[in-house]
């Protein structure tokens, strides 16, 4: 069956999908069903077939899904078995947080150049990540063929650097300044807004709190109802 076009949502769940059937690989797990996949990553299982469908028939019925095979379908779609380089720009606090991070547990990333402007971080090597002045990323990009950038830089300046990974020849770019950055057609953003995220769930937190607080006002006004109506 030929693959369909995949829809954004799914393709942001098959990381989540290849990180737990590598899980069950290496615990020795040999199948998995739809609904045991389902209550690990929390995604209810009509979406994980759903989504398993645009690849097609990839399980059976009443067998599951082969671990082994599934793991290693999504490997390759998620080219595990190739290594990406990737450029951050801005050796700030956020971005020695993802230095010292460096996707360690992820074997086909690595940021392998840092760029800042920071006189005392250029020609220093930080948890093995050389640091070059940004005046020279447009030739490191080219050179070291680096096809995604994280931006972590003030949002001042976060469009000037944006220009100059597109003309480094970057097609993806995560950017976590809250400015949304404007970049031709073929070249893909992904936007990272700490603060909004970290506002939408306090906002849910707090809209969650206020509505079981209203049920339980409700059910005490109700309550209050039966004994006196009662009486």
């Amino acid at each position: 069956m030929a693959e369909k076009k995949i829809p954004k949502a799914t393709a942001r769940r098959l990381p989540l999908y290849y990180r737990y059937l590598r899980f069950l690989y290496e615990a020795g797990r040999e199948r998995v069903s739809s609904a045991k996949l389902s209550e690990a990553v929390k995604v209810d299982s009509a979406t994980i077939r759903r989504d398993f469908s645009y690849f097609g028939a990839l399980g059976k019925r009443g067998y599951g899904y082969d671990v082994e095979s599934l793991m290693n379908f999504f490997s390759k779609k998620l080219n595990q078995d190739r290594l990406t380089n990737v450029a951050l720009i801005g050796v700030g606090n956020l971005g020695q947080a993802l230095l010292n991070y460096n996707f360690r547990r992820n074997n086909n990333i690595r940021i392998s150049a840092g760029f800042d402007v920071n006189e005392k971080l250029i020609g220093t090597i930080h948890q093995s990540v050389p640091i070059y002045h940004v005046d020279d990323m447009v030739e490191q990009l080219k050179m070291q063929q680096i096809d995604v950038a994280i931006l972590t830089v003030p949002s001042e300046i976060a469009q000037e650097m944006t220009d100059r990974l597109v003309e480094g020849g970057v097609k993806g770019i995560m950017n976590f300044t809250p400015i949304r950055v404007t970049v031709p057609s073929h070249i893909r953003v992904h936007n990272v807004d700490l603060t909004n995220e970290l506002q939408t769930l306090i906002y849910f937190i707090n809209y969650y709190q206020d509505f079981e607080n209203e049920k339980e006002s409700a059910t005490e006004d109700d309550h209050l109802n039966d004994l006196f109506y009662n009486d």
